[in-house]
């Protein structure tokens, strides 16, 4: 995984984090859960490039 993959991911988490936390604050339902689904995104973007670095380390001659 590039730096820069990781560098978006961890954006997104932390975005989602944020929305979430006014969510809450502001008693904003739709607002909690928009912020749960970035983060989900992010994790699922993360775990795929995990597996995509797996993957290149198996095949490594």
């Amino acid at each position: 995984m590039s730096a820069s993959d990781k560098i978006r991911n961890a954006a997104q988490d932390l975005a989602g984090k944020a929305k979430e936390a006014v969510g809450k604050a502001t008693n904003d339902d739709s607002k909690v859960a928009e912020g749960k689904a970035d983060q989900a995104g992010a994790h699922t973007k993360q775990a795929g490039e995990n597996v995509k670095d797996a993957v290149k380390d198996t095949f490594k001659d």
